[in-house]
């Protein structure tokens, strides 16, 4: 006997909203499987208006607000019976978020949860984080956001320490993450990991998925230190422009790629990590799975 089950996740980040639409697939006897429907990226850059200005603009709210519509359309297209929108750091900090949610709610019958970033990183390690784990080794994940950074660190499969820090790449593109906050960062790397050996990283987020499908790696393969280093000369070489005309990369994408490679080049460096592993997994993938298990 085969059940199909079809679950949405909405991700509301501070760079981007995301739909995702995940098919369930249930059978006697075998592990569950969510197997990606459809997933619809929307560049509606939050993160601008929460972390400069401090509320979401009037054309913020329209533009969601049609994204919204247009989710929901989607979801009943695709027959999905369960659906939850998280909105992350962009929506946390802007002052009018609650005001934007009910907007949204009023106008797309969308309900959406402003969720922090210890909940965020729970329901980020819900995903498929276990399946990269080998017994006894160590593993720092790191989630790189607009607006937030989450760090998890792993030893046997159990997680030791999470912290979430005001550290994205869309608050780096605007200048607002002094010094104060890396220190922070590498104390809490440094403190955390000192007591492990041989220390590997794992990767998500936009910008480190498309740093790895540019490596043209197979999916279990990791990025090495030396690579990712290379690969952040490179794109500081060129020009916002040729970034967009020679590497392919959305005009969304072209600018966030250099800060959140900066992100994980520290993290290896205080980490001591040699290798960083980049698994198809993000907020929106951990949504699905805790709806799934009951946990959200």
């Amino acid at each position: 006997m085969i059940s199909i089950k079809k679950y949405a996740a909405i991700d509301i980040g501070s760079n981007a909203m995301r739909l995702l639409i995940t098919n369930i697939v249930e059978q006697e006897g075998k592990e569950t499987q969510f197997n990606k429907s459809a997933l619809i990226r929307v560049p509606i850059r939050l993160g601008q208006d929460a972390f400069t200005v401090g509320e979401i603009s009037e054309e913020n709210i329209d533009r969601m607000v049609d994204a919204m519509e247009a989710f929901r359309l989607l979801m009943k297209v695709y027959k999905v019976e369960k659906y939850k929108a998280c909105a992350t750091s962009a929506m946390r900090e802007a002052y009018n978020g609650k005001d934007v949610v009910s907007v949204i709610k009023q106008k797309s019958e969308i309900e959406i949860d402003i969720i922090d970033g210890k909940v965020e990183a729970a329901i980020i390690a819900t995903s498929d984080l276990s399946n990269f784990f080998t017994t006894d080794k160590t593993y720092l994940y790191v989630d790189v956001g607009g607006g937030s950074t989450e760090f998890s660190l792993f030893y046997d499969g159990k997680i030791i320490a999470s912290k979430s820090f005001k550290n994205g790449t869309v608050r780096l593109l605007n200048d607002m993450v002094n010094e104060v906050v890396w220190q922070e960062i590498e104390k809490w790397i440094k403190t955390n990991c000192e007591p492990y050996e041989n220390i590997t990283l794992i990767g998500s987020g936009g910008n480190i998925n498309k740093l790895f499908k540019l490596s043209g790696k197979q999916q279990d393969k990791p990025l090495s230190l030396i690579y990712l280093n290379s690969q952040y000369q490179y794109l500081n070489s060129l020009t916002y422009e040729q970034r967009i005309a020679e590497l392919g990369l959305n005009t969304d994408r072209a600018d966030v790629i250099i800060p959140a490679t900066k992100i994980y080049l520290n993290a290896m460096k205080w980490s001591g990590a040699r290798q960083i592993y980049v698994p198809k997994i993000g907020l929106s993938d951990g949504i699905v799975k805790a709806m799934y298990h009951g946990t959200i």
